[in-house]
């Protein structure tokens, strides 16, 4: 009888949409783990885990949000510009001497305009997707840059010690505080997209958007909240990367669409839309961390890094077309025809 309940339970586990690449890619992690930890001994001290972790935090985040967007069958290439945004109005307001938690409620509603516009232009105007956050990603670095006049900012100063401290620095638990808002902001963004009846909603949008239509999806709504997810995510992790520098950079987020779109993939998220869990952007996101760290330790220079991150994720994405390509048609999808009801 426990032998019966363990198996389905097991069945049960292996049925959650991406779940068999998830634990793919975690063995994949582990065998990472193992050989840079073989070549160099430091590489697995408590004290480079500790700040592996913290590295692998603010990819985590924008991974979450570039997931929301994937999984809706969308992508958000203004998410490391957005990055870079949040960073330099944050900073910037707090060398003007704006208190640091006024500057980040503005900062964030700054960068939630960004992921309305682009869930508008989506999913309203119906722009492709590539070239909608194309456009805004080229507008937000220009805000990014002009805040401040085109110049990188002075100190946030000790003002905004205790800002610092929460986004950054500071401890709780045995944990910097960035690995706690990465844990945080994955166990409510997990919530919304597995329980709730937006994630249903999400879902649904990047399976068969036509579908969707005929079972009462808001396909604007949806793909709106996508998005809005996307943009908050950007805008902590440019805080986080305020927080870090004590400044604001005008260059911060460069190349953070590549590390998110890098998170979601490599962890099992379809650029082909409907399929993906968020665990998985944890696992994708935590080899991204280890493959940096690991080739540092090893001497690779940061060329051959990118290269390696580049090829995995192609591979990767290449992988998750085969693989959707090569499943059976469902009679009803190829007869043209809408065969399910969606629970509103």
């Amino acid at each position: 009888m426990g032998r019966e309940l363990k198996q389905s339970y097991f069945k049960k586990i292996m049925s959650i949409r991406g779940m068999g690449q998830v634990l793919t890619v975690t063995v994949g992690l582990a065998v990472l783990f193992i050989v840079f930890g073989f070549l160099n001994p430091t590489f697995a001290s408590s004290k480079n885990i500790g700040n592996l972790l913290r590295q692998i935090a603010p990819i985590v985040l924008i991974g979450i949000g570039q997931s929301f967007v994937l999984i809706t069958g969308n992508i958000d290439l203004s998410i490391g510009s957005v990055v870079g945004m949040s960073c330099m109005i944050s900073a910037t307001l707090m060398t003007k001497g704006v208190n640091p938690w006024v500057a980040v409620v503005i900062t964030i509603i700054c960068c939630l305009s960004v992921g309305f516009i682009n869930g508008e232009l989506v999913a309203k105007c119906k722009l492709p997707p590539f070239i909608a956050t194309l456009g805004t990603m080229t507008i937000s670095r220009g805000i990014a840059q002009i805040v401040n006049n085109n110049y990188n900012t002075d100190s946030i100063g000790e003002g905004a010690k205790t800002f610092r401290d929460i986004f950054y620095y500071g401890k709780t638990l045995g944990l910097y505080n960035t690995i706690w808002i990465a844990i945080i902001l994955w166990a409510v963004f997990n919530f919304l997209l597995s329980r709730t009846r937006t994630g249903r909603h999400i879902y649904a949008v990047g399976s068969n958007i036509e579908a969707s239509k005929l079972s009462g999806v808001s396909i604007v709504g949806t793909t709106v909240k996508a998005y809005l997810v996307s943009s908050f995510c950007a805008a902590v992790v440019g805080l986080i990367i305020c927080a870090t520098s004590g400044m604001g950079t005008m260059d911060a987020g460069n190349m953070y669409e590549m590390y998110a779109v890098a998170a979601s993939v490599i962890g099992g998220v379809s650029t082909l839309g409907g399929q993906g869990i968020l665990l998985g952007t944890i696992i994708g996101a935590a080899i991204w961390g280890v493959l940096q760290n690991g080739l540092q330790f090893a001497g690779a220079p940061v060329a051959i890094r990118n290269i390696v991150i580049g090829i995995i994720v192609v591979v990767s994405v290449l992988l998750d077309v085969v693989v959707r390509s090569g499943k059976p048609k469902r009679k009803n999808e190829s007869s043209g025809k809408v065969g399910f009801k969606l629970k509103a």
